[in-house]
């Protein structure tokens, strides 16, 4: 995504959740942005095949009680 598509993704987000962002966060908030969007480039570059199977659904537990 390029710096504009970022900031009017961004703006339009946060318009419909109601969300403002205060302008000290703000570029904060694109530069975690586009960190997100570049981490699902790489992945959306990657088709699945047929075969691809998800992953496991992860459980956390308890850690066990200390005596």
């Amino acid at each position: 995504m390029s710096p504009e598509q970022i900031e009017a993704y961004v703006d339009a987000a946060a318009a419909a959740l109601q969300l403002p962002i205060a302008a000290p966060h703000r570029p904060g908030v694109m530069q975690y942005f586009a960190l997100a969007a570049s981490m699902a480039e790489l992945l959306a570059a990657h088709p699945l095949a047929l075969d691809d199977e998800p992953a496991e659904t992860f459980v956390p537990i308890a850690p066990a009680a200390k005596p």
